[in-house]
């Protein structure tokens, strides 16, 4: 492939980000809005998924003051309506008599999701969601309602609330506040049965709310997690800062891209904090703030899998240089911070509902492609560097390798198993049921990389001796200190010239 159509690849997922930005206008958290949105049929009913979120029961279940329940009570969960309006056509209101009190009727459901069996006729061997006049019969529903199977340790449960239409009006409204008293997944559902109201569409918002504030109950833990981090990051940072600082003038160019990973992982932590933290107590999530974030992200991830491979080729302890791979490796960072951007935007900004999976397959199988071309480039790399220094009998800095080598394969393992895990996870949990454990799959990564980053500053930490691992061109990097002989320095200092212009030409060759 070209040079030039490679361009052309940066720039067409530079686009696709442009598009997941036109796509969004607000980003969406625990506060769903509907913006005249329409109802679609499904069985003998017309339905609108209003949205659904893990929900902690409220730990002060009544408030002191009854009538301040339009007021945030700190402690208190819900789900609150305000002003959800449902708009129906013209032609349906304008058949109707004006005299009549109740001309047409809106249902909004909040169930558990443990409780979706509950709601439609599958206790009555029927798939429908209505209830006709045959099933009336029964004396199990009420014709034109929702058909709901009550809890009988719940009676109240699922949730139902009623918003009819009067006369020949064309709008109706529902504003309640629900309150939690039990820990789940709840689900909120806006149906109705009369077909004479379609077209009907919805417009308004509903606020969801856990005990400790407006965060979704599977990301609550991961403010917690990332303020450790920014604990851990902040540790990481003054322990590498006082070595730099002490050895200053020891110090190689390796040293100063680790110094700018670190920085780049105290930032990404704190803004993901910071991110939290505002949407905790606000429930919505501004698009400025998201975006610094899932960018440092993305930053950080490709300087990181730079680093890793700049090591591994052993940029600054074989090689002064990458030669003519310098390109190359700019050309594969700057595609992996596009992909990576793109689906970190598409996974973090808007409601995931408004994507499709197969639009989500086409953010993520880039970055997938792209992480797999890097494992496969560092190991080789790794191959090479290893297989140098033991021809050379580098023993110091071969030692140095095979420890890094290790840890980097016992991480691809992890991550491979990790991944494993995440599929099954997914997989066995369409629902979300398990969403609050759902926290650990991100923060893992999180942590991996954490715990690889600190492997590498314990490897490559800064030392008063640093031609122990770093690159020397008057030595040629091609013997250990110790095997260096003043009986045979005439013979070796001939290999080493020879190794050394070995190198330089193998350098620009690639």
């Amino acid at each position: 492939m070209l040079w030039s159509e490679k361009l052309n690849w940066v720039v067409f997922y530079f686009v696709g980000i442009l598009c997941v930005c036109s796509l969004i206008t607000n980003v969406s958290g625990s506060i769903h809005e509907y913006k005249n949105e329409a109802f679609y049929p499904k069985s003998n009913a017309f339905f609108f998924h209003g949205g659904s979120e893990g929900l902690y029961a409220s730990k002060l279940l009544h408030s002191p003051d009854a009538s301040s329940s339009d007021k945030p009570l700190k402690g208190k969960s819900f789900i609150r309506f305000e002003t959800v309006t449902f708009v129906r056509p013209k032609e349906s209101a304008s058949k109707q008599n004006e005299m009549q009190t109740i001309t047409g009727m809106v249902e909004a459901i909040i169930l558990e999701v443990k409780e979706r069996e509950r709601i439609g006729g599958s206790f009555l061997k029927t798939d429908l969601l209505c209830c006709t006049h045959n099933l009336s019969k029964e004396g199990s529903c009420s014709v034109g309602e929702v058909i709901i199977h009550v809890d009988p340790e719940n009676h109240e449960w699922p949730r139902r609330i009623k918003a009819f239409f009067q006369g020949t009006n064309e709008e109706t409204q529902i504003s309640e506040e629900v309150e939690i008293e039990r820990t789940g997944m709840y689900y909120l559902y806006f149906m109705y049965c009369d077909p004479q109201l379609k077209g009907t569409m919805i417009k308004g918002r509903t606020v969801w709310k856990n005990p400790d504030g407006y965060l979704p109950g599977k990301m609550a833990p991961l403010m917690t997690f990332y303020g450790l981090m920014s604990l851990a990051y902040l540790v990481l940072g003054l322990a590498w800062f006082l070595r730099f600082v002490q050895l200053w003038k020891d110090i190689i160019q390796l040293h100063y891209y680790i110094t700018g990973v670190i920085a780049l992982g105290m930032c990404e932590v704190a803004v993901w904090y910071f991110e939290y933290a505002n949407f905790n107590s606000t429930g919505s999530r501004p698009m400025g703030i998201t975006l610094w974030a899932v960018t440092f992200t993305s930053v950080k991830k490709t300087v990181s899998r730079l680093l890793l491979l700049a090591v591994s080729m052993g940029y600054g302890v074989v090689r002064p240089t990458l030669g003519g791979l310098t390109f190359k490796v700019i050309f594969l960072g700057l595609v992996y911070f596009v992909a990576s951007e793109a689906l970190e935007m598409f996974e973090n900004l808007g409601n995931i509902n408004d994507f499709s999976g197969k639009a989500k397959l086409f953010f993520v199988l880039p970055v997938t492609v792209l992480d797999v071309c890097f494992i496969l480039w560092i190991f080789s790399s790794l191959s090479r560097t290893l297989e140098k220094l033991q021809m050379r009998r580098n023993l110091a800095k071969l030692e140095l390798y095979r420890k890094f080598t290790n840890a980097l394969a016992a991480c691809v393992l992890l991550s491979i198993a990790w991944i494993g895990f995440e599929l099954y996870f997914n997989a066995t949990d369409p629902l979300n049921e398990l969403w609050q454990i759902a926290w650990i799959i991100p923060a893992f990564w999180a942590l991996l990389a954490f715990i690889l980053l600190v492997v590498i500053c314990a490897l490559w930490a800064p030392s008063r001796n640093p031609t122990r691992y770093a690159y020397s061109e008057e030595m040629g990097d091609d013997f250990d200190e110790e095997t260096v002989s003043l009986t045979s320095s005439g013979i070796k200092n001939v290999e080493m010239a020879a190794n050394l212009g070995e190198d330089l030409e193998e350098d620009k060759r690639e």
